[in-house]
């Protein structure tokens, strides 16, 4: 009998224990009200200097669990004619058919495809950017900068990362000179846990 209740006894544990929910990744909308994100870019101007700018519209969501970060993913929405470089005519400029073509291409997008850790909390962020009605693979090299509980009763995680696109891969055919054919692009995410 002490036999049958140890056996019945180890089974309900097993079976309690397969039952049990796993843990996820949690998802996370991206904090843009705030001004706790930013996507920001910078190119250079004739080879002396940085011309950078932001794109104030956007928004998109992520799941990270740092537990198995490759099951990570992170999508981004961003309205192309909020492109804002802090100067009223090279923005229109911008927004017309020499670069983004706001009117036929109002979004650009970015869907990750995989996530890899690397040492001291870095990221290899792989995916797909759709920009000027062209989609073309990139990788972010990212960081995590943090995660914890917020002061009013949230929680949040952070992070950054850069690229760099060539504008003649998007179709933007402007030719702006030999030392301005790329893009330097630089994220800061910050979302808060659903």
């Amino acid at each position: 009998m002490k036999n049958m209740m140890t056996k019945l006894a180890t089974a309900s544990l097993i079976t309690g224990a397969m039952l049990m929910p796993t843990v996820n990744a949690a998802d996370y909308v991206i904090d843009n009200k705030g001004a706790h994100a930013s996507i920001n870019f910078k190119i250079k101007h004739l080879g002396y200097s940085w011309l950078t700018g932001r794109f104030d519209k956007f928004g998109g969501n992520f799941s990270y669990d740092p537990a198995n970060v490759s099951a990570s993913k992170i999508e981004v929405n961003i309205d192309t004619s909020s492109v804002n470089s802090n100067h009223a005519e090279r923005d229109k400029h911008l927004r017309g058919d020499d670069f983004l073509d706001v009117n036929t291409f109002a979004n650009a997008k970015f869907v990750s495809t995989s996530i890899t850790e690397k040492a001291g909390g870095k990221l290899a962020v792989s995916g797909v950017l759709t920009l000027h009605g062209v989609s073309k693979n990139i990788v972010i090299d990212a960081e995590t900068i943090g995660e914890g509980k917020d002061p009013w009763g949230g929680y949040r995680a952070g992070f950054s990362g850069t690229t760099s696109i060539a504008l003649t891969d998007y179709a933007i055919k402007m030719n702006l000179g030999p030392a301005s054919t790329h893009v330097q692009l630089e994220l800061h995410i910050e979302g808060k846990k659903q």
